[in-house]
């Protein structure tokens, strides 16, 4: 194999996933970026991969980001995200019914979270919890919806079953990401005359794409560089685009990525 060519990491969440990366390797190597793709079941196995030197880039979860982080001494490299992937937050939602003005008024009460590995549907919010004072495994009771366990979060099927239970009186209040309870919230799986948001996370980043230590730099930064020249207006780009959930490729930040590494602290996640 030539040295020049890009071995991608991806998880394979949806079916949908090669499709994607089908159509963006054609991309990347039409305008000098060859690129190969290797497909996994979960994050552990990307990460692991990684680590072995069997791929170069990663598309990385907030977790798997920190667990390469890690697992890397902090040495791999960071590339883009997608401009929805930055300033995301995570909502605390309740019946209207039963008028909780916010967290603190879920003291004693049963939460409904997403799968154990889920950023944003419970170690992001856990630890938001343990900022306004309630302690995890103390003060509130744990309801947990592990669906797409590996998939950190890329499963909704979590939180979604979390609202379900919320709706039906099993929990007293369940947590999911912004773009989940704004899609809900227009596709009818909410009704906002019965549910209510009551409190939100502070805004965090989701996934990016990591480049293994020891790949050589430039040849990372001209992928990058590449990946962001994806068009928008460009008809058959936006087919993708749409499938990827993404209007523009921008510059990776780690700044979005400080509340996983302190949840990860508070709950001991990767000990």
């Amino acid at each position: 194999m030539s040295t020049d060519v890009i071995r991608v990491g991806a998880v394979i969440y949806n079916p949908k996933v090669t499709v994607i990366w089908g159509v963006i390797s054609d991309f990347l190597a039409a305008h000098g970026a060859k690129t190969e793709c290797k497909f996994y079941k979960n994050y552990d196995m990307q990460v692991t991969a990684m680590m072995n030197g069997e791929i170069d880039v990663a598309w990385n979860s907030p977790l798997a980001w920190l667990d390469t982080y890690l697992r890397s001494d902090g040495k791999c490299l960071h590339g883009v995200m997608r401009d929805t992937d930055q300033n995301r937050k995570s909502y605390f939602v309740a019946r209207k019914a039963d008028h909780y003005s916010n967290t603190l008024a879920l003291k004693g009460k049963k939460i409904g979270f997403g799968a154990i590995d889920s950023p944003q549907a419970r170690l992001i919010p856990i630890l938001h919890l343990h900022t306004r004072g309630l302690e995890y495994q103390k003060d509130y009771i744990e309801q947990r919806f592990d669906v797409g366990v590996g998939l950190q979060g890329d499963h909704i099927g979590g939180e979604l079953d979390a609202i379900n239970a919320l709706k039906d009186g099993k929990v007293d209040a369940a947590v999911t990401l912004d773009k989940n309870w704004d899609n809900w919230s227009v596709d009818g799986t909410i009704d906002p005359d019965q549910l209510e948001v009551i409190e939100q996370t502070r805004v965090f980043d989701h996934c990016i794409f990591t480049g293994r230590p020891g790949l050589d730099f430039g040849l990372f930064e001209k992928w990058n560089t590449i990946l962001m020249e994806m068009d928008y207006n460009d008809p058959e780009q936006k087919k993708v685009m749409d499938m990827e959930g993404l209007q523009e490729w921008v510059p990776g930040r780690l700044s979005g990525y400080r509340q996983i590494q302190q949840a990860n602290k508070y709950l001991h996640y990767f000990d």
